[in-house]
């Protein structure tokens, strides 16, 4: 599937940066190995939401931003999230999960009052890991400090440790971690514009194993997919970060990743 890089409503835009990745980097390399998957000819543009995200005008590709050329990666990152989102709904493959801190930034610019739901192992709260406050255990700390969200529903959490805990509180995150079983979604009230923020290591290493930090007990694809397909608010922007072709197994979870864009495209495009 070649998708056009015309004004259609929802765009691709990779953002290759894993440099604040605390145990294995490859995460830069995410981008093109999920493109790879979704012009692969064994799947089709069709998602199950009954959209075909193949038509003109519907889905296209930005590209990939280009770094290293004299300007900040983290403002760079937030410039062009902004662009985008004033333009058209992005969706953002990343990166490292600290590449969302300044995509949230630039979107929150055009769109205020976010609902962030956040699918992850991890909380990514903590308030400086390994003495990096930009690291991808901490976006989302650093999201609630500066008010860009006014919601942050996290679901699949299955590492909360004190410090996340407190964190958690104090800003008032709305937790759901996988030992309490199935999350409602759609009975949460959830208004308001939605930015969609999935970390592939929510889905249990069964099914998605190119990831740096495996955390067996996760959701199923299925599951996950579910969980989109329930949302009841608009999705204004979206990303989906942390995949690590390094650690891929026969390229199993770029295809993962493909079908998890092509049902966000689908809950975009309603």
């Amino acid at each position: 599937m070649d998708l056009p890089v015309t004004k259609s409503r929802i765009r691709l835009l990779g953002v290759p940066w894993d440099a604040n990745s605390s145990y294995l980097r490859g995460a830069a390399q995410a981008p093109a190995a999920i493109r790879g998957a979704l012009r692969c000819d064994a799947s089709t543009s069709w998602s199950e939401t009954g959209v075909d995200t193949g038509l003109p005008g519907i889905f296209g590709d930005e590209g990939d931003l280009e770094f290293g050329n004299g300007e900040h990666w983290f403002t760079q990152t937030e410039n062009a999230a902004e662009g985008l989102a004033r333009e058209c709904m992005p969706l953002f493959l990343g990166g490292d999960h600290s590449v969302t801190y300044p995509l949230v930034r630039g979107v929150a610019r055009k769109h205020s009052g976010l609902t962030i739901v956040h699918f992850d192992a991890h909380p990514d709260l903590y308030e400086n890991y390994e003495n990096n406050p930009y690291s991808h255990a901490s976006p989302f700390a650093r999201i609630m400090e500066e008010k860009l969200a006014a919601r942050l529903i996290q679901v699949g959490i299955r590492t909360l440790n004190p410090h996340q805990k407190a964190q958690a509180e104090k800003f008032g995150v709305e937790v759901r971690e996988m030992r309490a079983g199935r999350v409602d979604l759609a009975g949460m009230k959830i208004q308001g514009p939605v930015y969609v923020s999935f970390d592939l290591d929510v889905l249990d290493p069964a099914f998605a194993p190119g990831v740096s930090h495996r955390e067996p007990g996760g959701l199923s694809v299925r599951e996950a997919i579910g969980y989109l397909h329930s949302l009841p608010a608009v999705i204004v922007a979206a990303d989906l970060v942390e995949l690590n072709p390094v650690q891929d197994v026969s390229g199993v979870s770029a295809t993962v990743c493909a079908k998890l864009v092509k049902e966000l495209v689908g809950m975009m495009a309603r």
